[in-house]
């Protein structure tokens, strides 16, 4: 018993450590131009690759920018486009997945099978081939990461709602007449959202490491917009001379995607979700 609630207590105090860290960084993205010390973008050869002072605490880059201030403004993009990514593949994963789970028939068959085919090229081949097509650019890395991830929760949600249509009060209110719409939104899209939510924490990593990757390919953002896999990509070529150009950005990257992994490791062990 003993073992039992310290185990418990262990994971209830990651999931609070995590969760004030991601709070910490969602402050820091909404309340970045009152927080960074310079302009983010305002270049000035004259104070080119300094050393941290206290006019530029992280120094300055090759175009004499503020490595600071271009942090905290790459969190807006970095988390603010990331929660995007999810927020709208889990939108259209939702609708198809509560689609095809309770249909059934040639609907699912033919919503899983597109999917399935989907699924069938590499996330990161498809968005490059997406990308390729249509140009680079921040949107359209977005539309195809949302295109390549809202199939992964279409999958899961009809595996729940199948599983959920054979539950008695789901019988019970199809027999008192309820209509479809109904018994989606009082006994099924209630059931289904907790465990995507917590799921959503492992995938808020996923989309954070793709869309920086991206950026530092150079098909994402572009300059001089700051985004921390874009920084990573202007500092590689003074990765002798000035690493730390490259090794800030790396670790607010770092420190994103471990949080919200281990938050989310918690909160499926704590509510016993399955992971992917």
């Amino acid at each position: 018993m003993k073992a039992k609630l310290r185990d418990i207590l262990k994971s209830q105090k990651v999931i609070v450590i995590c969760s004030l860290i991601l709070c910490v960084l969602f402050l820091i993205t909404i309340f970045a131009p009152w927080i960074a010390p310079n302009e983010p973008i305002a270049v000035n050869l004259t104070h080119k690759l300094q050393q941290p002072s206290l006019d530029y605490p992280l120094g300055t880059d090759h175009l004499g920018r503020c490595t600071f201030s271009r942090i905290l403004y790459g969190a807006r993009i970095s988390i603010g486009f990331a929660m995007l990514i999810f927020i709208s593949a889990l939108s259209i994963g939702l609708i198809i997945g509560i689609i095809a789970g309770y249909k059934g028939g040639w609907v699912d068959q033919l919503l899983m099978r597109f999917g399935d085919g989907l699924m069938a090229i590499p996330s990161l081949l498809f968005v490059l081939g997406f990308v390729g097509i249509w140009g680079a650019g921040l949107k359209q890395v977005i539309l195809g990461l949302i295109l390549v991830q809202w199939v992964y929760y279409a999958r899961v949600i009809r595996g729940m709602v199948l599983s959920l249509k054979e539950q008695n009060y789901i019988t019970a209110a199809i027999i008192s007449g309820s209509s479809t719409w109904t018994i989606m939104k009082k006994h099924i899209i209630p059931n289904v959202l907790p465990s995507l939510a917590v799921m959503g924490t492992l995938e808020m990593g996923w989309a954070i490491m793709n869309l920086s990757s991206m950026s530092f390919l150079g098909l994402g953002v572009q300059p001089p917009i700051p985004e921390w896999g874009a920084m990573i990509h202007e500092g590689k070529s003074y990765i002798r001379t000035h690493p730390a150009l490259m090794i800030y950005p790396g670790l607010m990257i770092m420190l994103v995607v471990v949080t919200f992994n281990l938050l989310g490791e918690s909160l499926s062990e704590r509510f016993g979700v399955k992971r992917r």
